[in-house]
């Protein structure tokens, strides 16, 4: 693993917990955080279920502290909270006394307002002030803005894939030695707009989801944030920091199939990961449980469960998706499931694929559908998007 770049600290909300206490201690209960909405004003209510955090814009407002006067769409509550979290995991007191960075993904941005005030904004003055938030960009400015970050600040929104590739950026700015510290991750609420453009193409399932079954019907949406804190190797040694997990491989690539589908063979997702593992110079045999993808849609199964084959042939490592936990967070899902992967190598723990009855017919394939104990070194992560971007990460154990 040369020149690793450590991970201090981390944050997370998501359906299943307001703290990475929280998600570790539904993980090993069992405790899935899909639900029906109690929030949204959608004509799916009833008929559709949903990864959603049960706390409301005000509550979250009231947590975080902000005035009344506030632009925050429901992403930027949910990543602020998230990412002061991580910051205060990771032990940092004085936010820019080292160069300090914040990458941010997101794919919903502040639509949640602007689908809710879209018709009022003429009428209304009062709530003009949330279309400055709309854009991806300013959820990003509104978590650094809260943070007090000075530094660099940038967006990144490759659909589900966002926040890997956040996490790789952040790696690569501290390898060249461009920052010392970047805190890295993703946020996404949930909207009607998503839902009814998910519905559209037919992947939402009316039940729960479940990822690798044969008799998968798609995916449940979810809202969540989480962040990690990257650091280098020099900060950890110079300060005596407490090292989570190394990130200690990465990769992307784009299998330029389809628009909103993988390809079948899972080129672009095999290539990521062999990427990831030149990067990572680990072996193939290295990898003690890989967290899949896993969104329970046709397509994706299919096409993730043929790039495990590609990758890894006949000795498939334990894999498991945490999906039918949160639902699938969209630019959040690669955070959530990087927090996920630190503590499986931290409690040596393989978390269960929920919900799998039968195989697939293309393949023998079998996830993990019960908590596992067992050795834990190195997890690989995948997060795949629309447009075909595909990433893979490889987190290491802290010795």
């Amino acid at each position: 693993m040369p020149n690793k770049v450590a991970i201090t600290g981390m944050g997370i909300i998501s359906s299943i917990g307001n703290n990475v206490e929280e998600n570790f201690h539904a993980l090993i209960h069992g405790a899935t955080g899909i639900s029906k909405t109690d929030y949204l004003k959608t004509i799916h209510k009833d008929t559709l279920k949903f990864g959603e955090i049960k706390l409301s814009n005000q509550e979250l407002e009231s947590k975080l502290g902000l005035p009344t006067n506030h632009r925050f769409p429901r992403t930027s509550l949910l990543g602020a909270y998230a990412a002061a979290q991580a910051v205060e995991s990771a032990g940092i007191k004085i936010i820019n006394e080292v160069p300090t960075g914040l990458i941010s993904s997101t794919s919903v941005g502040g639509m949640d307002k602007t689908e809710e005030y879209f018709y009022e904004y003429f009428e209304n003055e009062a709530i003009r002030r949330f279309i400055l938030s709309h854009d991806a960009g300013e959820t990003s400015h509104q978590i650094a803005e809260y943070l007090g970050i000075k530094g660099f600040v940038t967006t990144i929104s490759t659909a589900c894939s966002s926040a890997a590739n956040a996490i790789m950026m952040g790696a690569r700015l501290i390898k060249a030695g461009k920052l010392e510290r970047v805190i890295v991750g993703g946020a996404d609420a949930l909207s009607i707009f998503t839902i009814n453009g998910f519905n559209s193409l037919m992947i939402l399932t009316d039940d729960v989801n479940t990822p690798f079954d044969d008799n998968r019907k798609g995916l449940n949406l979810g809202e969540a944030a989480a962040y990690i804190v990257l650091e280098s190797e020099s900060q950890v040694k110079n300060n005596n920091k407490k090292v989570l997990a190394y990130l200690s491989g990465y990769g992307n690539a784009n299998d330029a199939f389809h628009q909103t589908a993988s390809s079948e063979n899972g080129e672009g997702a095999t290539l990521a990961m062999k990427k990831a593992f030149e990067v990572s110079g680990l072996e193939l045999t290295d990898i003690d449980y890989i967290n899949a993808h896993g969104t329970a849609t046709p397509n994706n199964d299919l096409s993730e469960g043929r790039a495990i084959q590609n990758v890894f042939g006949k000795n498939v490592p334990v894999f498991s998706s945490t999906k039918p936990f949160t639902g699938h967070t969209l630019a959040a899902a690669a955070s959530v499931e990087a927090v996920y992967s630190i503590l499986a190598l931290k409690h040596d723990m393989v978390f269960p694929n929920k919900n799998f009855k039968t195989p697939m017919k293309e393949f023998d394939l079998i996830p993990q559908t019960s908590l596992l104990e067992k050795p834990v070194h190195h997890v690989l992560s995948n997060s795949f998007g629309f447009g075909g971007n595909c990433s893979t990460l490889i987190f290491s154990k802290s010795l």
